[in-house]
């Protein structure tokens, strides 16, 4: 069978780094039709493609593109509304979860539709408006992919408002000036709602010329969070605030034991507990709803169930069922010839990483309401449109008859791409007649979370005379991470071979080394797993630069300098050469440590975006203790640079938690812990006094920033414990005996 494959959405993406040959502008038009290429903007039909060279090359090629937005309802009209007071609504595709997008987002449509930035009102759209994300929110994309899109629809915007004055002015269109939401000519003013007060024309005129990023007053400046005054008073804005008008409460049950399905269940008992209203059984689970939350968790002790359970999983089965050598093997990258295996010469070190929750302090939960063939459906999630799929499905109606409102997100980090409990919320609501509200309980939240999985390593090298390397291999083995997800299906992890969100972070970023290679090996584990903040990108970049930091030790080399001999010359090396030299400037670095204190460097690329960090800590009683992070990134354009350097603040902070603290385990069967506290995270004493970040625009564009920042901080911690203790701590989260 023949294949056609079409990489047009990442062709037309492909960041340019020549500065005569800038981002390859995309027409309005263009942008709408190209919405229809769906989520990875990739179609591949047949067998032939399934060859693996053409999947590196496809890996590699989306290791420096961005990904367009493949959403719907991308008329300029539909996304920005303008108020009877001059305000300016913008419907956002993608949705808030702390990382400050509708603040940038303001910022981008501010200055093209030349209104003050405080007319702005930023919103997540709701599916019936027909603005819909195919991608999600996730991956650090959103500003990244919209930047273009947005700019192109609010100066398209802008001329439909001065075509509309112009008719009540009687002027022509070319004669009118606009300035913080006010056209003026001929000694005329209006505002921009007087001028479309009655149209009903909705015809878009051709995007204009857009101005030169120079000439903006909002894209590049530290402007305060749109969403400041909401989150300081309190205001009702997050999923768990939600409420709808005569709501009942309701409670689950799930199997607490991996793999448990449900045998028999005694309702009796609960039935008359009081204030509930119906006790729901579903495939899988049973859900209590009553009259207040508190009923319906009083009720729900009272159902007696009995589980099967096939297997109580422990950590050490976990261990050897996920290794090196175990499972579906795809080359992810090759260069040169493989390493002997057998060779004596070959140098080989081990490494893991655990389960890992997601922890954010919003547990997941729904409001749902489903009347007369219709649902509505209030909540946190980074899926608007998946959401209103599974729901439509589930309930046997058309997904036009299906409203999701998101809401702000208390934390997100890939958590919210899992939404079944929308889907539980709408049957029990479909169920008695009512809206009905239910959220997880923290020790559920723990328990069914979709985790980031265990990983398992093995670097492998071998160096010449002077000790440089000549070959390097990294061979890592993982659960799912994008696989079997709700952005790639089974169908799309078929046809991509690997999994590409294990995959971030594995590949070899030295290409001036002779002979490289990335090894995968993927196995579906027997529990839930799925995005977490940065994907593979932590644990791959702690084992690789884990093995380069040795190296340069046994080398008796500057682990700085035996970096950079390892880089070629072009572009995108030289930019990943660039944040490595200005880290090690800009934070002093030195090789030797001081009386128990010492410095570790680690360097990462991620999704096009190269970040290098120096890390200073200290060992004090037995434990680390990491006094200041240097921190510098290539991100191209930053739309707001306070916000980002806040987002590689978090994302450091979530660097030392995972690296230092963090670990889910299997104990009986069932995962572990269930509760804050026993799960160990870094708290406010655990959290640098100083993170000094530096922004490089080695392109002019925006570019990912949520994630990239995750990539060097667990190697750079280990490279610095390594100069203090002479060991080589192999294991996240690391421990001193």
């Amino acid at each position: 069978m023949k294949v056609f494959i079409f990489l047009t959405a990442f062709q037309k993406t492909k960041i340019m780094t020549d500065s005569n040959n800038k981002s390859k502008k995309v027409s309005r038009r263009k942008f709408l039709v190209r919405g229809g290429l769906g989520t990875l903007g990739v179609l591949a039909v047949g067998t032939y493609v399934f060859r693996n060279p053409m999947r590196r090359a496809m890996y590699e090629l989306a290791e420096t593109m961005v990904v367009p937005y493949s959403g719907s309802g991308t008329e300029a009209n539909l996304w920005i509304e303008v108020g009877n007071n001059n305000t300016i609504t913008l419907h956002s595709p993608k949705v808030e979860m702390g990382q400050g997008t509708f603040t940038s987002f303001a910022q981008i449509i501010a200055d093209e539709l030349d209104v003050n930035i405080n007319q702005i009102i930023v919103k997540a759209a709701e599916t019936t408006t027909g603005i819909i994300d195919g991608m999600s929110t996730g991956g650090s994309l959103s500003v990244a992919q919209l930047f273009q899109p947005l700019r192109e629809m609010a100066a398209t915007m802008r001329e439909k408002i001065k075509q509309e004055a112009a008719k009540k002015m009687g002027v022509d269109a070319s004669s009118i000036s606009t300035a913080d939401g006010v056209l003026t000519a001929n000694g005329k003013t209006m505002n921009y709602s007087e001028a479309i007060a009655d149209v009903t024309d909705w015809t878009l005129p051709d995007t204009p010329k857009l101005r030169p990023i120079s000439s903006y007053k909002y894209i590049g400046k530290p402007i305060k969070r749109t969403d400041l005054r909401a989150k300081v008073v309190g205001e009702p804005i997050f999923g768990m605030d939600a409420e709808m008008p005569d709501m009942l409460h309701a409670a689950v049950i799930r199997s607490e034991h991996v793999g448990g399905t449900l045998k028999s269940a005694d309702i009796s008992a609960a039935e008359n507990m009081p204030g509930v209203v119906k006790i729901v059984q579903k495939d899988g689970w049973i859900g209590v709803v009553a009259e207040s939350y508190a009923q319906a968790l009083a009720a729900k002790n009272k159902v007696k169930v009995e589980w099967d359970v096939p297997k109580k999983w422990t950590e050490e089965d976990l261990r050897a069922y996920l290794k090196v050598g175990e499972g579906n093997m795809m080359i992810t990258q090759k260069e040169g010839s493989a390493l002997d295996e057998d060779g004596e010469d070959v140098i080989n070190m081990e490494f893991t990483s655990p389960i890992g929750a997601h922890a954010q302090i919003e547990p997941n939960g729904a409001v749902a309401h489903v009347k007369d063939g219709k649902a509505t459906v209030i909540l946190s999630t980074q899926v608007l449109g998946v959401t209103q799929k599974q729901v439509a499905e589930a309930l046997g109606i058309d997904a036009t008859n299906v409203n999701i409102i998101g809401t702000y997100l208390g934390g997100g980090f890939g958590r919210r791409l899992n939404t079944s409990h929308a889907v539980q919320a709408c049957q029990m609501s479909e169920a008695v007649g009512k809206p009905v509200k239910y959220f997880f309980t923290r020790k559920e939240e723990f328990q069914h979370d979709a985790f980031r999985p265990p990983t398992h390593h093995f670097v492998k090298g071998k160096v010449n005379e002077e000790g440089n390397l000549e070959s390097l291999e990294h061979h890592y083995a993982s659960g799912d991470v994008a696989m079997n997800s709700v952005i790639f299906p089974p169908v799309m992890a078929s046809v991509l071979g690997s999994d590409v969100g294990a995959m971030r972070g594995g590949n070899i970023m030295y290409t001036n080394v002779p002979n490289y290679r990335a090894v995968q090996w993927h196995k579906t584990l027997p529990f839930a797993t799925s995005f977490w903040r940065s994907l593979g990108l932590l644990a791959n970049t702690f084992a690789i630069e884990s093995f380069i930091d040795e190296m340069a030790l046994n080398a008796g080399k500057s682990p700085v300098d035996y970096r950079l001999a390892m880089f070629g010359d072009d572009e995108h090396q030289n930019r990943i050469r660039k944040v490595i030299e200005v880290a090690a400037a800009k934070g002093n670095y030195t090789d030797k440590a001081n009386d128990n204190r010492a410095m570790g460097f680690a360097a990462s690329i991620d999704a096009g975006v190269p970040c290098a960090q120096v890390v200073d800590l200290s060992i004090e009683n037995n434990r680390i203790k990491v006094h200041k992070v240097v921190c510098v990134m290539d991100c191209g354009l930053a739309v707001n640079p306070d916000q980002v350097k806040a987002q590689c603040e978090g994302s450091i902070i979530m660097g030392i938690s995972a690296t230092v603290h963090e670990k889910m385990t299997l104990k009986d069967g069932q995962l572990y812990p269930t509760i804050y506290g026993p799960y160990d995270m870094a708290l406010m004493r655990n959290a640098p006094k100083e993170i000094d970040v530096h922004l490089i625009q080695g392109v002019d564009v925006p570019l990912p920033v949520g994630e990239p920042p995750l990539g060097p901080i667990g190697a750079a911690i280990g490279n610095a414990v390594r100069r203090i203790t002479g060991k080589r701590l192999t294991d996240i989260p690391l421990t001193l005996g």
